[in-house]
């Protein structure tokens, strides 16, 4: 892209929300129903680009971003992946008359920007991911056009920009109070999950679970609401005869005194003639708030593609098991998304860093992950 067009496209973008000219209402996520005006036309472009659209985020809301502090199996799961993605190290290869270019793009993978370390940086692209099913990256440039940073930005603050043929010409990214930053096409790394009802927006594994993530959280809260209220006994004993209240008075002060604290717990009980104890046990409410809490966990477990044995779930667990459920994790769930990060370093990164990449390649190295290398001594 020429200067002058660059030059003329970052104008258009700083106008971008000054001259509206006519909503479009388009459909917004399942079961959330119409969403109104999620885009607007702009008349601000060039005469050779046509009206630019700003796509707002009907797909990334802000509400999908509070279930990784507010839902311990939502957190749980996405911490299990960014953790994986993160040990995986990242190699650039090339011939030995691209050792220059190769050593360039490393150095920029590894020390991404000033605040960033790699690991940094793929936590925070996986967990963007797995919540709003779009990660960005955001590069700045040197005065030769080289790009010399990386930053990660966060998917609900970043709206994509589309031509007439939607095609997409940029994005825009406002951070909390400010001005809206334009980012030209080249100088953005849009990474997405394929979304079938809308082409310019990922699709975020939050959308399909959240009816199951706020159950179990609604579950948490109801068995607190519950424990705090509580006023069932977990022990009934039964007498032939009514005690008065001395006799009750002087029960309860002879229990707590033989039974009350953890060192005195499950020691034997002698009950006098004619008492009967009985437990009563769970109450179907319980159970309920137990299978709400397996559903929840069965849920996020497969929209993650984690293993319940790795988000603590120790019921029927064995050693053989947990291993065998982290060999099914690495191959079955880091394995791909690896090959999708590769893929589009490989294809939609290195052609945009200013740098000659010919004969590049990027891979991760998977000969340091444990579980990969029993399975092929298997």
């Amino acid at each position: 892209m020429d200067l002058s067009r660059a030059l003329s496209m970052i104008g258009t973008y700083a106008s971008l929300f000054r001259l509206p000219v006519r909503p479009e209402p388009v459909e917004g996520p399942p079961d959330r129903g119409p969403t109104p005006s999620p885009r607007t036309e702009y008349r601000s472009a060039p005469a050779s680009l046509g009206p630019l659209i700003a796509y707002d985020a009907p797909w990334a809301p802000l509400s999908y971003g509070d279930y990784y502090p507010r839902s311990v199996l939502v957190y749980s799961a996405i911490r299990v992946r960014q953790d994986a993605v993160a040990r995986v190290p990242l190699r650039v290869h090339g011939d030995d008359r691209r050792r220059g270019a190769a050593e360039a793009v490393q150095r920029l993978l590894d020390s991404p920007n000033p605040l960033w370390t790699a690991a940094d940086l793929w936590r925070a692209t996986e967990t963007y991911l797995a919540l709003w099913g779009s990660a960005y990256w955001g590069l700045e440039r040197d005065p030769r056009g080289r790009a010399r940073e990386i930053w990660p930005l966060r998917p609900d603050r970043v709206r994509v920009v589309t031509g007439p043929e939607r095609n997409v010409q940029g994005f825009l990214f406002t951070g909390p109070g400010r001005e809206p930053v334009p980012y030209l096409s080249e100088d953005m790394l849009w990474l997405r999950y394929f979304n079938p009802l809308e082409e310019h927006a990922g699709l975020s594994p939050v959308a399909p679970i959240r009816l199951s993530a706020d159950m179990g959280l609604d579950a948490l809260r109801a068995n607190r609401s519950g424990l705090e209220n509580e006023s069932t006994p977990g022990l009934v004993v039964e007498t032939e005869e009514t005690p008065t209240d001395d006799e009750v008075r002087d029960f309860y002060e002879r229990w707590e005194s033989r039974f009350k604290g953890v060192e005195r717990a499950r020691r034997p009980v002698l009950l006098s003639q004619g008492m009967k104890p009985s437990n009563l046990g769970f109450s179907p409410r319980d159970m309920e708030y137990l299978h709400t809490l397996r559903w929840a966990l069965e849920d996020v477990a497969r929209a993650y593609g984690v293993p319940k044995a790795m988000l603590g779930d120790i019921e029927r667990i064995t050693f053989s098991n947990v291993r065998t459920a982290r060999r099914i994790f690495w191959e079955d769930t880091i394995v791909p998304q690896l090959a999708f990060y590769r893929d589009s370093l490989q294809h939609r990164l290195l052609p945009n860093l200013g740098l000659d990449v010919s004969g590049l390649s990027v891979d991760f190295d998977l000969n340091t992950v444990e579980a990969l290398q029993e399975s092929e001594q298997e």
